[in-house]
């Protein structure tokens, strides 16, 4: 059920830059008409980039690349993390695990890899399995940053590192209950941030997502959202999608066996699918997030299915929705799309290419190289850049055959996606964040100020000995 607040009406709004205000699928519809002339450059403002597809304009983008060569800096990290660098103009905000409990966001200069400001977050975090609470990778507007621990506290800074509002999601609502841990990603759309929470019942705390208001905070509306799920396969590690019909936009939520539809300005459901677990196992949580392409809705079961969905409807669509279904798919990473073909990696490194409108194979499965894949695919510049666990990225020419351009090894261990801005590519490790090729001219998307030095040293007196004093203040130059 749905709870809005009342009097959100009257939230106030801070005034911001009339070109902050964007929604990632109004931007979306811009990006895919960019031809391969245009020359233009994007931000990364999400975990999916600019599309929430994993799709970038980004044209001659750097192919080839190891430790040594086509690096143009290298900024030490305390430790691993699951998230994913997010960029806007010359910033690049990351969500930082210092090794020691503390949970940190970082704002790092794009050009030079300089750590402009940190600031913590909370304390408390714990290894799960290969990740840790420093998953939810960090969202921005250009104007401010926002960042979710796996803790459940959310923070909201000033690009400049100054600290606009705090909400304790745990304490309101529960904590999160995941079995691996918390790991999804805050969605950015208009004015609201858009944050679900699929968990077990038994865990005390309803599933439920939520609507924030950017500027303050505010809670605009709250919906418990309820399956038949059982055992495991409530748990759900994805992030929230977006599609737009028109000038109509639907929230897409995908976990606890069924994908969900929601009124971004209500919380009201509007329909809902119940094709994530046919075989109803007890263990099918989901991991993938779920896209827009080729007029569908595309969800992924855990390993399978794949589900194409018609939009449209009202209540339960289960039987007259569900435009093509593949009984094969991914698991941990999610596909990358240009809105016509979808590219699927599992786990194991086995590669699909499928037509979006129609689930049909274009090619597959194709093995990459060998090893462990967590990392979602990025698709730009007519190529799609695949990272293992291993931290050995294969490139592939993007189209309708499998064909192999490059294989780069950096030899350490990364879970997070690649970001792209700015003709390079971001990887992180757990050692590192690179940025590899050199960076192109560029307007940035935001006016964006300065740092001021003296809040960081506010900011080390306040939260004490932790990331502001590592190494990580200072990027190694590498050659061009």
């Amino acid at each position: 059920m749905s709870q809005p607040v009342t009097g959100c009406q009257g939230v106030p709004q801070r005034a911001r830059p009339a070109r902050a205000r964007h929604t990632a699928a109004a931007v979306f519809v811009v990006l895919l008409g960019a031809g391969p002339g245009t020359g233009l450059t994007a931000d990364w403002p999400q975990w999916r980039g600019p599309t929430l597809t994993g799709f970038s304009p980004e044209r001659n983008l750097p192919e080839t690349w190891s430790r040594d060569e086509n690096v143009a800096w290298a900024l030490p990290l305390p430790g691993r993390s699951g998230s994913t660098p997010v960029i806007a103009g010359d910033r690049i905000f990351l969500h930082v695990a210092d090794g020691e409990g503390g949970l940190f966001l970082y704002a790092v200069d794009r050009n030079d890899g300089k750590v402009l400001w940190t600031r913590l977050l909370d304390t408390g975090d714990a290894r799960r399995h290969k990740h840790n609470l420093s998953s939810p990778s960090p969202v921005t507007d250009g104007d401010g940053v926002y960042v979710l621990t796996g803790t459940g506290v959310l923070k909201a800074f000033g690009v400049d590192g100054t600290e606009r509002w705090t909400r304790d999601l745990a304490a309101e609502f529960g904590p999160p209950a995941q079995k691996w841990g918390y790991a999804s990603s805050p969605l950015l759309h208009d004015d609201g941030l858009f944050i679900q929470m699929l968990h077990a019942p038994d865990s005390g705390a309803p599933s439920y997502v939520l609507r924030l208001h950017t500027s303050n905070g505010a809670l605009l509306w709250r919906a418990e959202r309820r399956t038949g799920a059982r055992h495991e396969s409530p748990d759900a590690y994805s992030t929230p999608g977006l599609y737009r019909q028109g000038r109509r936009a639907f929230l897409i939520i995908s976990g606890g066996d069924v994908v969900t539809a929601h009124d971004p300005d209500t919380g009201r459901e509007i329909w809902r699918a119940a094709v994530l677990n046919p075989g109803d196992h007890p263990s099918q949580r989901i991991v993938a997030s779920p896209l827009s392409a080729g007029g569908l809705v595309i969800a992924f079961g855990k390993r399978g299915p794949v589900v194409g969905l018609r939009p449209g409807g009202e209540g339960d669509v289960t039987a007259t929705h569900v435009a093509w279904t593949l009984d094969r798919g991914t698991d941990v990473p999610t596909p990358a799309t240009d809105g016509k073909s979808i590219y699927m990696v599992t786990d194991k490194g086995i590669m699909w290419c499928l037509e979006a409108r129609s689930g049909r194979v274009l090619w597959g499965p194709e093995r990459l190289e060998v090893g462990t894949y967590s990392a979602s695919p990025v698709l730009a510049d007519g190529k799609v850049y695949l990272t293992s666990e291993d931290g050995t990225t294969t490139v592939l020419a993007a189209g309708r055959r499998f064909q192999v351009l490059a294989v780069n090894r950096l030899d350490a261990f990364t879970l997070s996606s690649p970001a792209i801005s700015g003709g390079q590519i971001f990887l992180r490790t757990d050692g590192h964040l690179f940025a590899i090729g050199e960076a192109k001219a560029r307007r940035p998307a935001w006016d964006l100020q300065p740092a001021d030095p003296r809040d960081e040293a506010k900011e080390r007196r306040a939260s004490g000995p932790g990331p502001a004093h590592h190494p990580a203040g200072r990027a190694e130059r590498r050659r061009l």
